[in-house]
């Protein structure tokens, strides 16, 4: 192997990966979580104390926090922040990549949707407008960068720090943005992907007001459900996930051990709707189409299809049509791994990137939890109770977007 990628400049393997989800915090028992298809929406009180239509959502278990921050950093940053710099901890000890590299050769590529809003909500509802009662730690907590830029400082990586806002493709968008940066020699390895922590009063709230929530009150578990024909609103999740990415020869050089390859990106934008997606789904299919390109593959040749899948109906089903142009259709074993982890806004592309490298490697698609029946079932081939055996081989992890923004992965096992 030379390291070059088949389109040319360097191969992009994944080397580390951290994870703080509602499934699980760590890669193998969020994994587990998902292929066992077990939804995990819960009543969460606050939200009903403070009069918020909609009042579960996906929460991320606790775990020791002590164990990454210190008190003082824990005070000075919001959840997010701490669910960020906990996943990307473990994924750089994953990696073994502190204090490897030339730290101006290693880089920091992150996405959010939601940013500090939480924190400045938090703020608001806390102190109100007095100026003299706003925290001394406001603007660093509210900066969307803030995650971002608190990894850089921890293990000192000097390459570029960026953040990306992509609304719900942020964390693909990121994991994408830093494949390139590797592929054509800005970087030797980035540490990217995303997290949101959402569950407030006002982001709640605003949702609802939409009308994009689901509103099963009463039976939360049942509440997030891609593509199934009772679908009636996505369920908000919060979380991180991270991944550590690494030209592919110099992980090779120095034995790392190598998850599998980010083998193609590419992003665009449906400029149709600033909150509904084109509803054939063409610009949608487009991007599926350059990502596979862009991976040096085929259509033909994608073993199958991690869907966005966020259990609103415009949503799944303008997706289900780009899946089934993609395809021409002739489409792959279809997943939607929100049904069990909710929706973690900019945290949701990258940890779906990271399940469905293990998928693509172990050669399993899970099932969709909470599907009984599918009014998409003659577009896309949605797997179902079981998790489906398939020969290990690319995925295709899509994340879409309000304003209609498109980013897909292409991820495929180490060889």
């Amino acid at each position: 192997m030379n390291g070059r990628h088949l389109g040319g400049g360097h191969r992009v393997a994944v080397t580390g990966i951290g994870v703080k989800s509602p499934a699980g915090n760590n890669l193998e028992d969020a994994f587990t979580t998902v292929l066992k298809a077990e939804p995990l929406a819960v009543t969460v009180p606050h939200l009903i104390e403070r009069g918020v239509p909609v009042t579960f959502a996906c929460l991320v278990p606790p775990f020791d926090l002590d164990a990454y921050l210190t008190q003082r950093e824990s005070r000075q940053i919001d959840r997010a922040a701490r669910l960020l710099l906990c996943a990307a901890s473990d994924a750089v000890a994953d990696a073994a990549l502190a204090g490897l590299l030339p730290p101006e050769r290693v880089g920091v590529q992150i996405g959010t949707g939601i940013g500090g809003l939480p924190s400045m909500e938090e703020v608001t509802l806390s102190h109100g407008y007095d100026p003299g009662r706003i925290p001394v730690h406001t603007v660093p907590r509210t900066m969307s960068n803030s995650a971002a830029c608190r990894l850089a400082l921890r293990y000192g990586f000097q390459g570029a720090c960026t953040t990306y806002t992509a609304a719900c493709a942020s964390g693909t968008t990121a994991i994408g943005e830093a494949t390139r940066r590797i592929r054509y020699g800005e970087l030797d390895a980035v540490v990217a992907g995303g997290v949101d922590a959402a569950v407030t009063t006002v982001v709640m709230g605003a949702f609802a007001q939409m009308r994009a929530m689901s509103t099963r009150n009463a039976e939360p578990r049942l509440a997030s459900r891609p593509f199934d024909g009772d679908r009636d609103g996505f369920v908000m999740g919060e979380g991180a996930a991270v991944l550590v990415l690494e030209r592919r020869d110099i992980a090779q050089a120095r034995g790392a051990r190598i998850y599998g390859e980010v083998a193609g990106y590419a992003d665009n934008c449906d400029a149709f709707h600033i909150v509904a997606p084109h509803a054939e789904g063409d610009i949608a299919s487009r991007c599926m189409r350059r990502a596979v390109a862009d991976a040096g593959l085929a259509p033909a040749d994608i073993g199958h299809v991690n869907a966005h899948g966020t259990s609103t109906v415009l949503n799944d089903r303008a997706e289900a049509h780009a899946i089934d142009r993609c395809f021409d259709g002739h489409p792959p074993p279809v997943t939607a791994v929100k049904g069990v982890t909710g929706h973690l806004i900019g945290g949701s592309g990258a940890l779906e990137a990271a399940l469905a490298l293990l998928c693509a490697t172990r050669g399993v698609v899970p099932p969709i939890a909470n599907l009984t029946s599918s009014p998409e079932a003659d577009l896309v081939d949605l797997v179902i109770r079981h998790p489906r055996q398939v020969p290990a081989g690319p995925v295709l992890s899509n994340s879409f977007g309000f304003g209609g923004q498109n980013a897909c992965l292409v991820l495929t096992p180490a060889t």
